[in-house]
């Protein structure tokens, strides 16, 4: 999360909250906000502010479990990480707080120390929990930028590879959402065994959404790593298509006036950025960078991966147009 988020505190009496949940607040800097009503609560999360919320369990009763459901049932309110807290623990009570989806239960039964332990792991599943994209589990955008963040103020030399499908639009139209949807998520498989297989953890994988990926290696390791990935790729993608359009190599699809034309099998272009022989003050610079070096690769026939050798700081733009493998 990349600001701070509110604890919201669901509660009819506003100094009923624990010294110790006020002490952890404090210590990571976090706003708290007192509510004794629930829609006022719920009002708050639907405007998608990031918060976390603490609910009196013994004061709020059937209210606060219903307040649970009502965050839980919605898909864009869910990831909002829920505290049941009771000076009491009946493992009765517990069963349908967790029932009814609750994240965490803090009660007596646990010391202090373990109350604070439970704090710190809820927060840390909270940030993990919407970093990663639903669907291939790899970081999303703020972990993108925070890599590539942390490589603007290393020493070594890196490389930003923007990774994008080509013709995956006109496969999605063919198919189905859900034969998209495995095509993704074997890209992103590619991605991540290449470049843990290849690199180590010392590489990172992340995924922007729909058929766009970001993977950043060390300078070295651009060569090894894009070649196998595209060899891989190259292999698995035409099985995802019928034995007719494989055998065929292309499909015929309608363009936005509904002719017909060719469509060839899926390929993938990767735009790569590197800071050898440039510099950068922002992440912001080098994802323009990789985004122009993305779209010129995708104006290049076949999967190709292209690398930025143009020299100066980043608002210089003379040079040539990068080259490929």
């Amino acid at each position: 999360m990349r600001t701070r988020p509110t604890i919201l505190y669901y509660s009819p009496d506003a100094d009923s909250v624990p010294s110790l949940i006020r002490q952890w607040a404090e210590s990571n800097a976090f706003p708290m906000t007192v509510l004794d009503d629930a829609d006022s609560v719920e009002s708050i999360i639907l405007r998608g502010a990031p918060v976390l919320l603490f609910i009196d369990a013994d004061r709020t009763g059937d209210r606060g479990v219903e307040l649970i459901r009502r965050v839980k049932r919605d898909a864009f309110t869910a990831i909002v990480p829920v505290t049941m807290l009771s000076q009491t623990h009946h493992p009765d009570r517990v069963e349908l707080w967790f029932a009814a989806g609750t994240d965490e239960v803090i009660t007596e039964i646990f010391t202090a120390a373990e109350q604070r332990a439970r704090l710190d792991a809820m927060l840390v599943r909270t940030v993990r929990d919407v970093s990663v994209h639903p669907s291939t589990r790899l970081p999303g955008t703020n972990e993108i930028e925070r890599e590539i963040r942390r490589r603007l103020t290393s020493s070594g030399e890196f490389a930003v590879c923007y990774a994008d499908l080509d013709h995956f639009k006109e496969f999605n139209d063919r198919y189905s959402y859900y034969d998209g949807d495995r095509v993704i998520y074997i890209v992103s498989r590619i991605l991540h065994d290449v470049v843990r297989g290849l690199v180590g953890p010392s590489g990172f994988v992340g995924h922007i959404g729909g058929d766009d990926f970001i993977f950043v290696i060390s300078l070295e390791d651009v060569s090894p790593v894009c070649t196998e990935i595209l060899q891989v790729f190259d292999t698995l993608i035409p099985f995802q298509y019928s034995d007719q359009d494989r055998r065929a190599g292309y499909f015929f699809g309608k363009d936005r006036r509904g002719q017909l034309h060719r469509v060839p099998l899926m390929t993938l272009s990767i735009g790569i950025v590197t800071n050898k022989n440039r510099s950068f003050a922002h992440p912001a610079q080098v994802s323009e960078l990789a985004t122009e070096m993305k779209s010129y690769a995708k104006t290049l026939p076949g999967s190709i991966f292209v690398v930025d050798r143009r020299r100066g700081e980043y608002e210089d733009d003379s040079g040539g147009r990068g080259d490929h493998r």
